[in-house]
């Protein structure tokens, strides 16, 4: 029975370790979604310049 009762409270602390974690980075320097650079000839036509 003490083995049960140890089990039973390493699993405890497991979940609750657990449900402490830290949510890990965003990924750094991603270009806004739906935003694409745009190429050469559009950037002549237009006069945008990035």
């Amino acid at each position: 029975m003490p083995s049960l009762i140890r089990l039973s409270v390493a699993a405890a602390l497991a979940a609750l370790l657990a449900a402490c974690a830290t949510t890990p980075p965003p990924p750094p320097d991603l270009p806004p979604p739906g935003k694409r650079p745009l190429d050469a000839k559009t950037q002549l036509e237009t006069g945008r310049r990035y």
